[in-house]
């Protein structure tokens, strides 16, 4: 690792409970005695969108002085100052209109790449990308109550990163949007896997669906990770090292071995088509957990409040089928570009067996939980298909994009 580091940490967020985890985060650093150490520098960027939960911008850039006392640098990244900076790439001649919007303006992958190419341009050494419904806190399983401790997110990544392109941590919690289901003769557990099967991929596959859900849908961390602080390389599988968008740390001290985010439009997969283009990375997988609150149950947690169980998500109220709903939708959005990046050759046949497995399956999804919407997903696979190609097309352009982007930030 350098002597003297530039750490940016980016945040890609749209929640009003931004600044609660902010704080936690920023007093999580203080507490590993990152925020005392001269030789490091600690640089927030934080895009912002007001349209996710209708906020506004003060929810973002009214950090209190006691947390900006305790960094060294902000940088929020809205609308306006994305804005600003396409207009003075297009001025320059560095991108034209459509790069420069398939580059920054597309979904979640547009703002982590803001925030990737903000951190270039500021002389950031490593970038860690946080969630902001995910907190540094590892849960565990215990005969009967769970087991909480605190985690040192960033200092774990700061120690392995300088010998990798990508370090990755774990996750635990609410990771999965699959609620527990009881099956019955409406929906069976064959139906069901039928279905996951059809819209998943090497990561959320049956086998691992079917234990979170026996679990009540939470993902304890693994006591061994803990205990040893195993650090290990992520193989690839089926073509890609698969990592996630969170709890992510970027080496950027040799930008040509860095890639983009991209996702089809409206669609997610930003971290899963990143993994597609790792092969020739070093990718670590190292020993820290962010605790995952994707139902948004355990804000408490940042004030220290500690429950002794965690709630089983069930298939029983209409928050949760929606979130399921359009956590399939978003999943089966982006299965058809992610199946022509790793198996062009069985491409067609990979399709045709997704829509038989749909076709069988979908009205009794439809039945089971009482929502037509579900005949949607095979509308979205036939919509997704079709334009595969241009998808790849805009995945291949956003690769060249970044590349003009870093060659236009080390000339200057």
């Amino acid at each position: 690792m350098k002597k003297n580091v530039k750490l940016g940490i980016g945040f890609a967020t749209g929640r009003k409970s931004f600044q609660t985890v902010l704080k936690t985060n920023i007093y999580n650093w203080r507490e590993s005695g990152l925020t005392d150490k001269e030789n490091i520098t600690l640089n927030l960027f934080i895009a912002y969108d007001l349209k996710y939960s209708n906020t506004k911008t003060s929810d973002y850039i009214n950090v209190s002085e006691r947390l900006t006392d305790l960094i060294d640098d902000t940088c929020f990244i809205g609308a306006g100052s994305i804005r600003r900076e396409i207009e003075e790439l297009l001025s320059a001649g560095v991108l034209n209109k459509n790069e420069a919007n398939l580059f920054f303006t597309r979904g979640y992958a547009g703002k982590r790449n803001a925030i990737l190419y903000f951190a270039l341009k500021n002389n950031v050494d490593y970038l860690l990308f946080l969630d902001d419904d995910e907190y540094p806190m590892a849960v565990t399983n215990s005969r009967k109550t769970v087991l909480w401790g605190g985690q040192h997110i960033l200092s774990t990544h700061l120690e392995h990163i300088g010998n990798a392109d990508i370090t990755n941590g774990h996750h635990c919690g609410y990771i999965s949007p699959i609620p527990q289901i009881s099956f019955n003769d409406i929906l069976t557990e064959n139906d069901f896997r039928l279905f996951i099967e059809a819209i998943s991929n090497d990561i959320i596959n049956w086998d691992k669906i079917k234990s979170v859900m026996e679990n009540g849908g939470v993902t304890y961390a693994d006591k061994s990770v803990l205990i040893t602080d195993a650090v290990e390389e992520v193989e690839e599988v089926n073509g890609a090292k698969f990592i996630s968008g969170s709890n992510l740390c970027i080496n950027l001290t040799n930008p040509a071995r860095v890639h983009p985010f991209y996702n089809p439009p409206k669609a997610r997969g930003e971290d899963t088509f990143l993994s597609t283009c790792l092969s020739d990375n070093k990718v670590l997988r190292v020993p820290c957990y962010t605790f995952h609150d994707a139902f948004s149950l355990y804000v408490p947690l940042m004030n220290g409040v500690l429950p002794i169980s965690l709630q089983k998500i069930k298939a029983d109220s209409d928050a949760v089928i929606t979130r399921f709903y359009k956590a399939c939708i978003g999943w089966i959005r982006y299965k058809p570009l992610l199946l022509y990046i790793v198996d062009p050759d069985r491409y067609d046949v990979k399709i045709s067996e997704m829509r038989n497995q749909l076709s069988v399956s979908l009205p009794k999804m439809c039945a089971y939980f009482d929502n037509p919407d579900f005949m949607k997903v095979l509308d979205e696979l036939e919509y997704y298909h079709r334009n595969v190609r241009r998808h790849y097309s805009d995945f291949v352009a956003t690769g060249q994009v970044w590349a003009k982007l870093v060659q236009h930030l080390s000339n200057q």
